[in-house]
């Protein structure tokens, strides 16, 4: 079962590392992205990745895969989520798209790893460590590769993050 999910995480950690804000297929106009469970925006069970043509709102999307299916309008998951996607606004090179997606993929990886994190908190402790790296923008996947590696090596929330805001606040210093 170790080995089990050792491979899961080592697969999701190279996705993490080796996706930008944008692939090639979501570059091509008209190319087909393949998720299942596709959630419309009135409710249903999320969908394994936020397209780039789907127009549902990050907040509500991760709201939903955080659930395991369709949360009311007025859900506080929403609004915390609202949130932390407002503290990440100018903090990092992607979209709030693709914040989603790669928060998802943290998420599982941590959870898979018997760590699991609420998505608002893991998009807010990065977006903190991203505020203390200074004005430059910062690569979501990249840090979420870092904060996944570094509590894969036993580091718990606070200290991964506190290692993180130490790796990147170095880089201002430069």
């Amino acid at each position: 079962m170790g080995v089990l999910v050792l491979a899961r995480f080592l697969i999701l950690a190279a996705v993490l590392g080796a996706c930008d804000s944008g692939g090639e297929a979501e570059r091509q106009e008209g190319a087909l992205v393949a998720t299942t469970g596709r959630a419309g925006p009135e409710g249903g069970d999320a969908a394994d990745w936020l397209a780039p043509t789907d127009g549902t709102d990050p907040a509500v999307w991760l709201a939903r895969r955080e659930a395991g299916g369709s949360v009311p309008a007025q859900d506080a998951r929403i609004a915390v989520l609202v949130q932390a996607f407002a503290r990440a606004r100018g903090r990092f090179v992607e979209d709030p798209r693709m914040i989603a997606n790669r928060t998802a993929q943290l998420g599982t990886m941590l959870a898979e790893a018997g760590q699991p994190e609420d998505y608002a908190r893991l998009i807010t402790g990065l977006s903190a460590v991203a505020a203390a790296a200074g004005e430059r923008k910062q690569l979501y996947g990249e840090m979420c590769q870092h904060y996944a590696n570094t509590r894969r090596a036993g580091a718990d929330r606070d200290t991964a993050l506190a290692r993180l805001t130490e790796r990147y606040g170095a880089q201002d210093a430069r």
